[in-house]
């Protein structure tokens, strides 16, 4: 394709990073430059503790082991996500709850959420889609009022924020992506963020295979051994010394990539409200990063035929997530048709366009003019 979907970037100052990682010797888990990351991350959140892990789906992984989760118990996610929201949890016993998402920003229907709380239920996991905040001060509320822990797949969302807030910050945990597609990437890799004290010594522990090696890393025991169960979560200093490049140029890419998410829909509003298409909202009080551009047409068809003409003319757009609730698992649930909607619709008809911080001027326009002569 003469223009991508995305196109990573990785600069010279983070190559520069990478050598030296080499250089330095250590370039398995938990070096130097891990440690640099986590600590940019929780300076600027202000969270209590940053782990960073091979992907964000291990990171859901390591907050579904802290949940101490039983055979019962059920977890509420939207259906409108990615398969490691929903599996992560069904990894170690619990039940998805499915609910539909919102019409305007696509994240989770706060109403249905409530609906669907059991005596069963053990905590929320929220995604905000696009980097959009949910609304968070309903659910942090009704978290509270039901003694469930809140957590936000906050993978589209690193450094966006609801009402001043960062988002990743609500909820007693958080998970991260810098997957190759996300605004900061190191490749592949995620984090989980820790807002509540009390989980964050045995989140260490989880990491580094159910032994206490970081305690003895840091001098606090002579000596490190077996004391719970986990899995190989470090992810390698090579790749944290890139993400620590892109984290002391996250400005930078924001700017960037808003630019583009801003030219995109200035540009385009006047022909999608044309053609029935509809475009992003972003609700008061959400500051998001530029991370998703996305369109949503009225039938699949159109959105098909959408994406083959703008291939056509060397441009890579592409879906997003399908219902969960109708996949084969999601079935087996007790997924069926016409279930949610909101989401069913989303899953036939939304289409993303390319959107990386490096993407060219005329590369822009190129996109903004081939969407622009098409005809619904």
């Amino acid at each position: 394709m003469k223009i991508p979907f995305n196109r990573a970037d990785i600069g010279k100052h983070d190559l520069e990073l990478l050598s030296e990682s080499i250089s330095a010797g250590h370039i398995s888990g938990n070096g130097p430059f891990t440690k640099q990351a986590e600590a940019r991350i929780t300076e600027i959140l202000g969270n209590d503790k940053t782990l960073l892990t091979t992907s964000c789906t291990h990171a859901l992984e390591m907050a579904a082991l802290l949940l101490r989760l039983q055979p019962d118990d059920e977890v509420i996610v939207p259906a409108f996500t990615f398969v490691s929201t929903a599996s992560a949890f069904m990894l170690y016993g619990a039940k998805p709850v499915f609910v539909d998402v919102r019409q305007d920003t696509l994240n989770i229907d706060i109403d249905q959420v409530e609906s669907a709380i059991t005596s069963r239920t053990k905590a929320i996991c929220v995604v905000h889609y696009g980097g959009i905040a949910c609304e968070m001060e309903r659910l942090v509320k009704i978290s509270r009022d039901h003694n469930l822990v809140l957590i936000e797949d906050n993978a589209h969302g690193l450094f966006a924020k609801y009402k001043g807030k960062y988002l990743g910050t609500f909820g007693a945990l958080a998970t991260q992506s810098f997957h190759e597609t996300k605004n900061i990437t190191c490749g592949e890799g995620g984090a989980l963020i820790l807002n509540d004290p009390s989980l964050s010594e045995r989140a260490e522990i989880l990491r580094e295979k159910g032994t206490d090696r970081t305690k003895f890393l840091r001098g606090q025991v002579d000596k490190y051994t077996w004391v719970d169960v986990g899995s190989s979560w470090v992810i390698s200093d090579l790749l944290a010394a890139i993400l620590y490049g892109q984290l002391q140029r996250a400005d930078e890419i924001y700017l960037q990539r808003m630019h583009i998410w801003s030219r995109y829909h200035n540009e385009l509003l006047s022909w999608a409200s044309s053609n029935s298409v509809i475009t992003p909202t972003i609700p008061d009080g959400c500051e998001h990063t530029g991370h998703v551009y996305h369109l949503r047409f009225q039938r699949g068809i159109q959105r098909d035929k959408f994406i083959e003409h703008l291939k056509n003319l060397g441009i890579y757009a592409v879906f997003h997530y399908q219902p969960l609730h109708l996949s084969t698992v999601g079935r087996s649930l007790g997924g069926d048709d016409g279930q949610f909607p909101i989401t069913e619709s989303a899953g036939d008809c939304l289409v993303r366009l390319p959107l990386f911080n490096t993407m060219p001027e005329d590369e822009q326009s190129h996109v903004i003019e081939s969407v622009k002569v098409f005809n619904p």
